[in-house]
């Protein structure tokens, strides 16, 4: 994982996403999901291109299960964009890089 892709759990939700004054793209994932590993280095490289102008974190559904259950995650891999701490777009599946990007330079 990118030291630029932040760990986002319950403790750290609401000051990191919520609040965040830059947009955040969330990963939704979990350590058995093969779909969720292939889309990690891409979610990686997001976050190094994007440093300073969008928040990029990951949240283990199965150790912040409750963040999952708020926003209705049923599948992973699931991506949310936050902008002003709610939720602007979502895709869900292992997409292609440039998908991801076209959304976020939408909030941006």
């Amino acid at each position: 994982m990118s030291e630029n892709t932040a760990i986002i759990n319950e403790e750290n939700f609401e000051s990191k996403v919520i609040k965040s004054n830059m947009p955040v793209l969330l990963d939704f994932w979990a350590e058995w999901c093969g779909p969720c590993k292939m889309l990690s280095p891409t979610i990686d490289s997001i976050a190094d291109k994007y440093l300073g102008k969008v928040l990029v974190g990951k949240v283990n559904v199965d150790s912040s299960s409750s963040i999952g259950q708020k926003y209705g995650i049923r599948g992973i891999p699931t991506l949310l964009f936050f902008k002003n701490g709610e939720i602007q777009e979502q895709i869900v599946g292992n997409v292609g890089k440039s998908d991801i990007v076209e959304k976020l330079d939408k909030l941006i």
